[in-house]
């Protein structure tokens, strides 16, 4: 599994409101006894406003940082153009969710287990690590089509949870643009295979 599929996978699973409870059973000509597997963790604990407003200023601060580091290490010039939107574009979006959580009082709440901080760390400790070249401009390119995939997802589901209007309009707000992001990405990505 690629890291970008590992931070995307704990991106999502961060924000997933349920597990399901599966059994199994035993041949009942062997012995007609039934067994039920282990019971799966306990759910996450459902989303609260402040944790929602977290989830989106991380998003938005990372994708923000990486779109400054293609700036610098892109060689492709759709590569560099789609790094300058992301620091423009998703700040603007950081500044909009920072103003609204204080005009709410709200202070953001890491949520119990969240990775994300880590993991774009971790994914910008490799970009920044990895050579200028074709090879960067494609693991940068291709990070942002898996990231911004699981944002959109991660947008749907705090929206659910979202208790507060406000913070569901600007959810609401952002989903256009992050999908206008991926659509992006996913045609720069198709140029550089």
């Amino acid at each position: 599994m690629s890291r970008t599929t590992a931070i995307a996978l704990t991106m999502v699973a961060t924000l997933s409101m349920a597990c399901s409870k599966k059994e199994s059973y035993s041949d009942s000509t062997a012995g007609a006894t039934t067994a039920a597997t282990p019971p799966p963790p306990p759910a996450p604990p459902a989303l609260t406003d402040p944790n929602i407003v977290y989830i989106l200023d991380q998003a938005n601060a990372a994708d923000s940082a990486r779109g400054k580091l293609a700036e610098t290490k892109g060689t492709n010039a759709e590569v560099k153009r789609f790094g300058r939107l992301m620091v423009g574009e998703h700040h603007g979006l950081r500044v909009a969710g920072q103003a609204l959580a204080k005009k709410l009082n709200v202070t953001p709440l890491e949520p119990a287990g969240d990775q994300s901080v880590a993991q774009a760390t971790q994914e910008m400790d490799a970009l920044t690590a990895e050579a200028k070249g074709k090879a960067w401009d494609k693991a940068y390119i291709d990070y942002e089509v898996t990231y911004h995939q699981a944002v959109l997802e991660t947008a749907t589901k705090a929206l659910g949870a979202a208790q507060n209007a406000e913070l569901k309009n600007l959810i609401q707000t952002a989903a256009p643009v992050i999908q206008r992001h991926l659509d992006m990405a996913k045609q720069i990505q198709g140029k550089l295979q």
